[in-house]
């Protein structure tokens, strides 16, 4: 009896330390995907805000933003407010995966009867969905930093801002935690939905690309490239008049806007249903390869450690 108790106690802390290793090893994996998307996608990000809160006739276009940004600060320009999101992409990716596979977990958790462990696509999707909710509490205040560094200079005044860290002081002296966290709403209005899109599609097309007979882990890189991109299509499909509203609200002086809903209200008000599409152009532009370069930065690296640890 005693024997056995053991060896249960045993097989219990095993399975306590595997699962601990297996949440580090998302959490690492989530910031190397989410750096790869960085260093690739940024300037079709910068595009894409640039669009989003632009006076209506600043700009024809994607290209003419492009054009723009260069001949005002060459090719630096594209990289403007990249600090922010390389100093919290880590973290935000990090907790997003990690997030993930502890959804699925809970999932599992939940549903103890089950005879099939493979979760259903709505199951994956509600476990996208709920990725979202921690990972706002580090997206939010990023992306407000990030935005205001990215609209600076569209006028006639030079930048407001010298960088990430001289974007909070004012943001906290001007209204405290609260400015700093403005938009957290409209980010999981964008994240939420937008998740679940994206971890959902991300795993049906890896399982649509897996020969009979392989696991979907055996994949080669081209076809991770390939889920990763599709999963980034996706997202993007559905995410982009949150996002317009997200960066409307993040970039606006206080007391434009009483909220999300009053966001949507006057930007359809003033510049009609279609500005809640803007930029859609770069957001599905950089879509593919930012994300095709994620999902490659995350398996690359579970790879990586269940190699050496």
């Amino acid at each position: 009896m005693s024997d056995a108790s053991s060896a249960e106690e045993a097989h219990l802390k095993v399975g306590k330390s595997t699962s601990t290793a297996d949440s580090i090893k998302s959490f690492i994996a989530g910031g190397a995907g989410g750096v790869a998307a960085v260093l690739v996608g940024h300037p079709f990000d910068l595009t894409k805000t640039r669009l989003q809160t632009a006076a209506p006739g600043t700009y024809t276009g994607a290209m003419d933003v492009v054009r723009k940004a260069l001949a005002r600060d060459g090719v630096t320009g594209l990289y403007r407010g990249v600090v922010p999101p390389l100093l919290g992409v880590t973290p935000i990716f990090a907790v997003s995966f990690w997030a993930y596979d502890m959804s699925k977990l809970l999932i599992l958790g939940l549903t103890p009867n089950r005879t099939n462990k493979e979760l259903s696509i709505a199951e994956l999707a509600t476990a996208g969905f709920l990725s979202a909710i921690p990972t706002t509490l580090v997206t939010a205040p990023v992306e407000r930093a990030k935005v205001l560094l990215q609209v600076q200079g569209q006028g006639q005044g030079g930048p407001v801002y010298n960088g990430v860290l001289d974007v909070v002081k004012h943001l906290y002296k001007e209204g405290g935690i609260r400015s700093v966290f403005r938009g957290s709403a409209a980010t999981v209005a964008r994240d939420g939905p937008g998740s679940a899109a994206y971890f959902a599609a991300y795993e049906v097309t890896k399982k649509l690309l897996t020969p009979a007979g392989s696991s979907p882990s055996d994949l080669n890189l081209g076809a991770i490239i390939m889920a990763g991109g599709a999963a980034g299509v996706a997202m993007w499909s559905i995410a982009i008049p949150p996002d317009v509203l997200k960066s409307r609200i993040q970039s606006a002086p206080t007391g434009t806007y009483s909220g999300f809903l009053d966001c949507a209200r006057k930007t359809i008000a003033v510049d009609g249903v279609a500005a809640l599409w803007k930029g859609l152009g770069p957001a599905m532009a950089r879509a593919f390869p930012a994300n095709a370069a994620t999902f490659l930065g995350v398996e690359a690296s579970k790879k990586l450690m269940d190699r050496f640890f």
